[in-house]
């Protein structure tokens, strides 16, 4: 399957192996291991807890684990570093150490260079580096793939900062500007990966514009990643009649849904709270995406 990105340079090893030439996009699974995330927090809050529940994502299916140790919910606050570090590093190290390839998702420069160390080999920023400004100078020199999200300000006061002229253009022009800013810093471009941060200073009709124009972001020329599992724009759409969003816990096969829908669209990685039912969408995605390329030119339709 031809795809707009195969993916960031970067990788080695297992982590390449399962990241790089898929013939779909990456599963990166959320392992959240915080007492306060939206969906999940308090379930691997437990160390032990939460290697085992990072093993049984990929053993379903996931082809790496995205630890995070502070909520980015809307209308949170931050943690102190050391308690940050104290959630992931040991997490990290541990699944690492059993050959599962390891993303630390983490806006702290300390956090991200403690976590390569322990071997994680990719970072996930929601900040896109713009909140700690050593974050550049610590994947530039681990030379480590970047995932750098469309971001406006911290949790705890982004609904104020949904305001767009036109968001398809607002955020690619952000987004081309923090990449500007991360080269001019001494990051290689092709260790980075863009997330257009659905949800985050975004309403609800700012993510489906965001999802329906991918191909805007797509003309930057970096690989995409998207999360859009359990979150609050999928639980208005599945309202119930009185109006009182689907609860989280029953967001899923909307989750799955929009993963085969970015599987066809080709970007190169989905980050989402569950492996198997994933990782089915995406492969449905991408076969789909697959039969489409391969038709005859005459057969396809626009």
């Amino acid at each position: 399957m031809s795809s707009p990105h195969p993916g960031p340079a970067g990788l080695t090893g297992r982590a390449r192996s399962r990241l790089v030439g898929l013939d779909r996009p990456a599963v990166l699974a959320v392992l959240n291991v915080t007492p306060d995330s939206f969906s999940d927090g308090g379930r691997w809050a437990d160390p032990d807890d939460a290697v085992r529940h990072g093993l049984d994502l990929v053993a379903a299916g996931a082809d790496a684990v995205d630890v995070g140790g502070e909520s980015t919910r809307p209308g949170a606050d931050r943690v102190p570093e050391q308690e940050e570090l104290r959630r992931t590093v040991e997490v990290v190290r541990a699944l690492a150490g059993q050959g599962v390839p390891v993303s630390i998702d983490t806006m702290r420069a300390g956090v991200a260079e403690a976590a390569l160390a322990a071997g994680a080999v990719l970072v996930n920023d929601v900040s896109g580096g713009a909140a700690d400004p050593a974050m550049a100078r610590v994947v530039a020199a681990a030379g480590c793939p970047f995932v750098v999200m469309h971001w406006r300000g911290h949790s705890a006061g982004m609904s104020a900062l949904a305001r767009y002229d036109d968001v398809v253009l607002d955020v690619r022009d952000e987004l081309a500007a923090r990449v500007d800013a991360l080269v001019d810093a001494g990051v290689d471009p092709s260790r980075l990966v863009l997330d257009p941060g659905i949800g985050f200073a975004k309403e609800a009709e700012h993510g489906w514009a965001l999802l329906a124009h991918l191909d805007a972001l797509d003309a930057l020329g970096f690989p995409l990643l998207v999360g859009v599992s359990r979150k609050r724009f999928l639980g208005r759409l599945l309202a119930a009649a009185d109006g009182a969003p689907r609860p989280v816990e029953e967001r899923e096969d909307a989750s799955h849904a929009a993963a085969a829908l970015l599987a066809a669209h080709g970007v190169w990685a989905v980050r989402a709270h569950t492996a198997r039912g994933t990782a089915d969408g995406v492969r449905v995605g991408a076969a789909w995406r697959r039969a489409r390329e391969g038709a005859p030119e005459q057969d396809r339709r626009p």
